[in-house]
């Protein structure tokens, strides 16, 4: 542990599972091989995250449990197998944790135990905890060193003068990038990202443009797509984004959306309440001869596809959940390099004890929310 470290620190604990949770002072955990402890500078707090501890969404976790996902921090301690990283470090938590003996046991840190017998056993015992405290024991491989010289560095110094709480948004940003990367998105190409007004479908749409492609924003609030508009435009290049709501009949929004062909891709992000949305039929049957579409919505139902469509036209279907530690890399070298641009605007901070109003906010503005610890 690095010198002048306290033995204990606060974290927000959820004792029992739906219930509210509690800061407590509890002991900061010890670094053991293949781990590291992590001092957490910010925390990002995800939309939907009331609905996930207060039972609303039923995800299955174990309790009690610190809630919280991807952070910034510094190295506070590293197991002694630890070859690259040092004390003091400023990294990006990743919360995708993967089994080491198998790829496919994969978890959300503080928010998903996985679908496999493997996920849910790694989430019950070693990396239990998430980052709403001020210290989180992470696994080494899922600590990414970031350039603090670069990213928050002054402008005269060459950096890019980020705060370190807006460096939050890369966890929001790797949703949507794993999935484009799935799909191999490249620049030049048109992709149709639906919708495009919440939190995740906003990442994909700033992504999308950084990767080089032209973007169709779909949305069924005609204001909110204005809204996306507006906070792109200093991103996008003249024709790079265009925005259409969705109808709600196939058949017209397949028409609105000819004047853009071709398309290449279509990138869902649906939520679980737009299962009878007429954008995701639309969207594949306007894709051109093989086309590519990435399912990463929160659909829980079966939904129809429209067969013919994909098998005559090659249509490649991709599901992805999350991302990989590739795409990690990589979004971060687009950071660091300043092509993908982080949100600059207001950034609401909280701390702990403020847990309530936290998630409250983060459901119901468009402004990022973060813990300080």
């Amino acid at each position: 542990m690095a010198t002048g470290t306290p033995k204990t620190q606060r974290a927000l604990i959820q004792e029992v599972y739906a219930q509210p949770p509690v800061v407590k002072k509890i002991d900061i955990p010890t670094a053991t091989p293949g781990s590291a402890v992590v001092r957490i500078i910010a925390s990002g707090i995800i939309s939907y995250m009331k609905d996930v501890y207060d039972g609303t969404r039923q995800y299955p976790y174990p309790t009690p449990m610190i809630p919280g996902t991807s952070a910034i921090g510094r190295i506070a301690a590293l197991g002694a197998d630890a070859t690259t990283l040092n004390i003091g470090d400023l990294v990006f938590v990743d919360c995708v944790i993967r089994g080491r003996d198998d790829p496919g046991s994969i978890f959300i840190l503080g928010l998903h135990e996985g679908h496999t017998d493997g996920s849910r056993r790694l989430m019950h015992g070693e990396w239990r905890h998430g980052t709403f405290a001020e210290y989180a024991k992470i696994p080494i491989e899922n600590c990414d060193r970031l350039d603090e010289k670069v990213l928050l560095g002054s402008i005269a110094d060459g950096g890019l003068n980020y705060l370190p709480r807006q460096l939050t948004e890369i966890g929001h940003m790797l949703v949507p990038y794993g999935g484009l990367r799935d799909i191999n998105l490249q620049p030049g190409q048109t992709v149709i990202v639906a919708p495009a007004t919440g939190g995740f479908g906003g990442a994909a749409v700033q992504v999308a443009l950084a990767m080089g492609a032209r973007v169709i924003a779909m949305g069924r609030d005609a204001s909110k797509l204005k809204e996306v508009s507006n906070k792109m435009a200093p991103l996008s290049h003249r024709g790079m984004l265009e925005t259409l709501p969705i109808s709600g009949i196939v058949e017209s929004d397949v028409k609105a959306l000819q004047k853009f062909q071709p398309i290449d891709a279509f990138f869902d992000i649906s939520p679980g309440a737009a299962i009878n949305s007429s954008h995701f039929k639309a969207a594949i049957l306007s894709l051109r001869h093989e086309g590519r579409v990435s399912l990463m919505g929160g659909y829980k139902d079966d939904i129809p596809i429209p067969h013919s469509k994909i098998m005559h036209a090659n249509i490649r279907l991709q599901g992805t959940w999350m991302c990989t530690r590739d795409d990690i890399k990589q979004l971060i070298k687009l950071i660091e390099r300043g092509v993908l641009r982080l949100d600059n605007s207001q950034t609401k901070e909280f701390t702990l004890e403020s847990w309530e109003e936290a998630f409250a906010f983060a459901k119901t503005s468009n402004i990022p929310a973060v813990f300080i610890p």
